[in-house]
Formats: C-alpha cells, sequence, structure tokens
C-alpha cells in the first residue's frame, strides 16, 4: 500500500520541514483562535508568498 493511501490523502502531499520557533508559536496560536487547521493556514500562506514572488 502506497503512503498516500495509508494516510488517506488524496489532494494533498505530506510535507516535513522545520520552521522558525516563534513563527511556529504564532501559526499555533492563530489556529487555535481561529480554529482554521494549520495544514490550511500552510496552504494560505504558500499562496501568498508564490504570488508575491511571482512578479
Amino acid at each position: 500500500m502506497s503512503e498516500k493511501n495509508k494516510r488517506g490523502l488524496t489532494t494533498r502531499k505530506p510535507l516535513s520541514n522545520a520552521i522558525d520557533k516563534e513563527l511556529y508559536d504564532r501559526l499555533d496560536q492563530l489556529h487555535k483562535e481561529t480554529k482554521v487547521p494549520k495544514s490550511k493556514l500552510l496552504d494560505e500562506a504558500i499562496e501568498l508568498l508564490l504570488e508575491k514572488r511571482k512578479g
């Protein structure tokens, strides 16, 4: 069985990385305040970064 099937991911790709501790704490706090999953918050942040760097 593939890793994708084990985790049930069909439209997402797992990513492992390390980020600054303060940024993580701020992300965690935003998640707690908004109840938006961290993965969705990261999607939004990456979209904004890609749009900014596009031009």
